[in-house]
């Protein structure tokens, strides 16, 4: 019996890299064309930058609230509402013929496009923290070959007349697929096998959680299933908002700062990237795209050996980010400094290992120092930070460019270095944290 649950539990968890891997590849078949649909539509450079903005703002207030929704009305609803909701927005992507319709179609994606960030929360429900590096790190990697074959498809079909609104329809219709499998997951058999098995600690990677834990969310999912989805608006308001306060008052303030700094730091490094090489070596853009998807692979790559690197490391979370982020500064430092285009080639080979590994960790750490009752509000308040980072890179980015092609990569490095700082000065409560998750396997 238990190597069933077991095995469910591994059948449910590959279903959530094939809702990944299917996201992602939607999504990046219709975004690289964005910018060229609207100008075909008579918009200007402004309106475009606008309404580009006006969905980064979207999506940097609503990821914490999506995400805190999900911890109140559970995972399968806000998921599944989430999905539909995205397909929606593409669907009248696919019907923008004017530049109003094309901004209205951002809006429902904008504020509900945190399907991956849910998916996330789900698995770190799923599985033990030992395991989860190793899970979110495998998740990473699906998602990553979808945001690698997707543009290519998309620009296949955008040679085709009318291919933008055909590749827009395709993307909702992925979407509406994953809203399928999402409604299809065996939900009632995975709680019942996390009632079960979770008191049996080592029969499975996916059953090693401690009793507190069963208990806990063995008692919210009934909750769930019984009245949570049924409660009055008011009510999950005030539970949302009980959450993201418990958040804003804990002890995560450099957990965070130290994500916001590493991601504007990786930000700056890809923001003049293509512009840079022409400047610096007169490389054509068509290289550097090139070496920009073959830095994506190796992601993906990454991704795939993060279960080795964690047993490397004996699953402490906080020395792999360290070195992971102290790497990444080397890397980023190297570009800056970089005398030929084989030094180029060579940071961001390795780049890519240590930016997927650094990404992967800073999420296990928010879950480990926060606790897994509240992850979704922990990822959706993570979201709003690199949205935050997203905003003030372009302009950081712009002031460095004034004073030379290397400034954004080296104030990149500055800022890589403050984070790093920052995680020396708190190695304590990091350690303290990773000795509890160490005893709790």
């Amino acid at each position: 019996g238990g190597g069933a649950r077991g095995a469910a539990s591994a059948r449910f968890v590959r279903c959530l890299y094939a809702v990944g891997f299917l996201d992602l590849f939607g999504v990046s078949m219709v975004v690289p064309l964005m910018n060229l649909h609207i100008k075909s539509l008579g918009a200007s450079h402004t309106v475009a930058g606008i309404i580009g903005s006006l969905y980064g703002v979207m999506q940097l207030f609503s990821s914490t609230f999506v995400g805190c929704w999900s911890d109140v009305v559970g995972r399968r609803y806000s998921l599944l509402a989430c999905i539909l909701l995205s397909a929606l927005g593409y669907f009248l992507l696919g019907n923008s013929t004017t530049v109003f319709l094309f901004a209205i179609s951002r809006v429902p994606v904008g504020i509900f496009k945190h399907t991956l960030s849910i998916s996330k929360a789900l698995l770190s429900d799923l599985v033990s923290e030992r395991d989860r590096p190793l899970v979110m790190g495998r998740f990473n990697a699906a998602s990553g070959v979808g945001f690698i074959l997707g543009p290519v498809v998309g620009g296949y079909l955008a040679e085709f007349e009318g291919g933008f609104y055909q590749t827009s329809f395709i993307c909702a219709s992925i979407f509406l697929l994953n809203g399928g499998l999402v409604w299809m997951l065996p939900w009632r058999e995975e709680n019942t096998s996390n009632r079960d098995h979770y008191q049996d600690k080592g029969t499975n990677s996916f059953s090693a959680k401690s009793n507190h834990d069963l208990h806990l969310k063995s008692a919210t999912s009934r909750a769930v299933t019984n009245s949570n989805f049924f409660q009055s608006s008011w009510i999950q308001v005030a539970a949302m908002l009980k959450k993201i306060k418990g958040i804003a008052c804990s002890n995560l303030w450099d957990v965070f700062l130290v994500r916001f700094l590493m991601s504007v730091a990786i930000l700056l490094y890809y923001s003049n990237f293509t512009l840079a090489l022409e400047e610096r070596f007169g490389v054509k853009p068509l290289f550097a795209g090139y070496l920009m998807s073959y830095s994506s692979a190796l992601g993906v790559l990454a991704g795939c050996l993060l279960g080795p690197i964690t047993r490397l490391y004996q699953h402490n979370t906080y020395r792999l980010l360290l070195h992971s982020s102290t790497f990444t500064c080397m890397l980023i430092l190297l570009y800056a400094s970089a005398l030929s285009i084989w030094m180029v080639i060579l940071s961001s080979t390795f780049l890519a290992f240590s930016t997927t590994i650094g990404r992967t960790c800073i999420i296990d750490l928010e879950l480990t120092v926060g606790g897994n009752e509240a992850s979704g509000t922990l990822l959706g308040v993570g979201q709003s930070v690199t949205s935050v980072g997203r905003i003030i890179a372009p302009l950081l980015s712009g002031i460095a460019q004034e004073f030379s092609p290397c400034g954004p990569p080296s104030l990149a490095v500055g800022l890589a270095l403050v984070a790093i700082v920052i995680m020396n000065a708190n190695k304590q409560k990091y350690r303290s944290h990773g000795s509890v998750k160490l005893k709790n396997q």
